[in-house]
């Protein structure tokens, strides 16, 4: 980690508790203590039945009605997934298995990315992409619903940061996967570029999120990426969200979800976030710098900007996670036995924000590094 050339590694960390799936922040903060289930698995029919009664209800029954306005044929059997932000409900259309989204939460930041979801499946309509998404069954971009096709599968994790390294085969999968899309390269009017990188890079400035090195540093690589790739810079297309948990693995290949935030971003946002998730598999690490790296200096300099982008957006966010935590803690003599060999929600919190700062410092040291040799 002493040159530009080195990959971004870290020493291993000792072993903990492993969590248990649905505790702790290894799922999506604002999801906490909630199992995320996969989107589908395969051979699994849905079945079950929705309850609409009572004030909960009345929130499902508005997301049902919005899903018929625009696919009249669409029977809900099953929620999947429900949180303050969205619900997803599975359903049939016909003989076909269907996925509805509605969005719950009407903020402007949520109706904007859930409107640049929808336009992404409406450019897969005319430009497949080289992976495997779901297809797109109708939208109605106004009241910010979206039903897709259900595709079989498991999802590669379960939580956003994976307690446990994942097996290397399905590391291997999303990997490839990945490196499929971000060699393709659609009509570039179709997708936008959803970062604004010298914007992101000030603000967290301004925040105290970075040193005024840390500014400095960043911007001269920008400039330098921006001069080799003429006035719009080098791009690549990428996810956006290229998390585990967004990738489904089925019997004939990973299936990419959630796309909200595809588009055109710096080379290897997508291997920045993996990267950054993989905390626990040091040779996915490996594996995924080396690959940053290939293609040169320039593609380096860009992984190792998104890679501190991204780190700190997630030190952010769990950072507020565990205040969280802490605000809602029972009072002293009420705190619920923890079982032996677990970690309180609040101890994994703490884990792992301890290891996002570490990375965050490894790739501080890159970035240095890189900059000597520009």
């Amino acid at each position: 980690m002493h040159t530009a050339s080195s990959s971004v590694s870290a020493s291993p960390r000792p072993q903990r508790a492993t969590a248990v799936a649905g505790a702790g922040p290894y799922l999506d903060p604002t999801h906490a203590g909630r199992l995320r289930r996969p989107a589908a698995v395969a051979g699994q029919p849905p079945s079950g039945r929705i309850d609409l009664s009572g004030p909960q209800g009345a929130q499902l029954r508005m997301a049902v009605a919005s899903v018929h306005r625009i696919c009249p044929e669409f029977h809900p059997v099953q929620v999947l997934r429900r949180s303050g932000r969205s619900v997803l409900i599975i359903g049939t259309t016909g003989r076909a298995t269907a996925v509805a989204k509605c969005l719950l939460d009407r903020s402007s930041v949520w109706v904007e990315r859930f409107r640049h979801e929808i336009a992404a499946y409406r450019a897969f309509v005319r430009h497949r992409p080289p992976v495997r998404a779901p297809r797109l069954i109708a939208a109605d971009p106004e009241n910010c619903t979206l039903v897709i096709e259900r595709m079989a599968g498991r999802a590669a994790a379960l939580s956003r940061h994976p307690a446990e390294a994942p097996p290397r085969a399905d590391v291997r999968a999303v990997l490839t996967a990945i490196g499929r899309l971000n060699t393709w390269r659609p009509p570039a009017e179709m997708f936008d570029r959803p970062l604004d990188y010298a914007s992101r890079i000030s603000r967290y400035h301004e925040l105290g999120l970075f040193t005024d090195r840390d500014l400095g540093d960043l911007q001269k690589l920008l400039h330098g990426l921006a001069h080799t790739g003429g006035r719009q810079g080098i791009s690549q297309f990428c996810h956006g969200d290229a998390l585990l948990s967004n990738v489904l693995l089925s019997p004939t290949g990973p299936v990419l979800v959630d796309w909200e935030h595809a588009g055109w971003y710096l080379p290897g946002y997508d291997l920045a976030t993996l990267w950054a998730v993989l905390g626990d598999d040091q040779a996915a690490r490996r594996r995924i710098s080396q690959a940053a790296q290939h293609a040169g200096p320039d593609a380096r300099d860009a992984f190792l900007v998104n890679l501190m982008l991204v780190l700190t957006r997630e030190i952010r966010t769990y950072e507020t996670a565990v205040q969280r935590t802490m605000r809602e803690a029972p009072p002293a003599g009420g705190v619920p036995a923890v079982p032996p060999g677990r970690l309180s929600a609040g101890e994994e919190q703490r884990l792992l924000l301890r290891r996002l700062h570490d990375d965050c410092a490894l790739a501080r040291r890159a970035v240095r590094a890189a900059v000597g040799t520009r």
